[in-house]
């Protein structure tokens, strides 16, 4: 299948799941989730692969077993790009009602991960390319996220260079559009997310060269 946009059906199934999000829902609208927003991202993705890598799209359905919300069912689709072997540093493109949203970098890192990036992040040479490199992603429109501390990390003063990009345990970057972009549904959106990823290589590198992957078990997913 050839990616040809982002129908508007599919965001208009996403508005009623949010509307009513049951399993009656579900099965009867099913068939639209398939159609109009299941294969084209699945396109898209195909698309984007070769430069990129394979993508894993998520489930449609929610983890409730540990949260008080007890929706069945995302009310977006996701799907992520994680480069074998480099550990930290991945990309993400996701589609709902509110329209495409594009992002990238880390959004869970595990305590040995953490030590390192704020090492580097202290570090006279790497330190200052990562608070360009989110300076220059910040000015190009980019949001900058990623679970904080509050306070001072532990082990470092409160005059400490960089201080606010030492308080992040996670980092990433995204952009948002709205349904109202017309290109959303043409092919032109293929574009719109290969050049939106191609901006977040140089965080994605910097994340994968001074954080890389985890030593610990992996904690379960909630």
């Amino acid at each position: 299948m050839t990616f040809s946009g982002f129908p508007d059906e599919g965001l208009v199934f996403y508005e009623g799941l949010e509307a009513d999000n049951t399993k009656t829902f579900w099965t009867q609208h099913k068939a639209e989730y398939e159609a109009y927003v299941r294969a084209p991202l699945q396109a898209l993705l195909d698309e984007l692969a070769a430069e990129f890598g394979t993508a894993k799209v998520f489930r449609p359905y929610r983890d409730v077993r540990f949260s008080n919300d007890k929706t069945p069912y995302k009310t977006h689709q996701g799907a992520v790009v994680v480069p074998e072997g480099r550990g930290a540093g991945a990309w993400y493109v996701e589609v709902s009602a509110d329209g495409l949203m594009v992002a990238g970098g880390s959004w869970r890192l595990e305590s040995d991960q953490v030590a390192r990036y704020r090492r580097a992040v202290s570090d006279p040479v790497q330190g200052p390319r990562l608070e360009d490199e989110v300076d220059r992603l910040r000015a190009a429109g980019w949001s900058i996220d990623g679970e904080r501390l509050v306070r001072v990390p532990a082990g470092y003063a409160v005059d400490a260079e960089r201080l606010e990009l030492l308080r992040h345990k996670a980092l990433h970057a995204s952009r948002r559009w709205t349904p109202e972009e017309d290109w959303l549904h043409t092919p032109s959106a293929l574009d719109v997310v290969r050049d939106a990823w191609r901006d977040l290589r140089a965080l994605n590198a910097w994340l994968a060269d001074n954080v890389g992957a985890t030593t610990k078990e992996p904690r379960p997913r909630r």
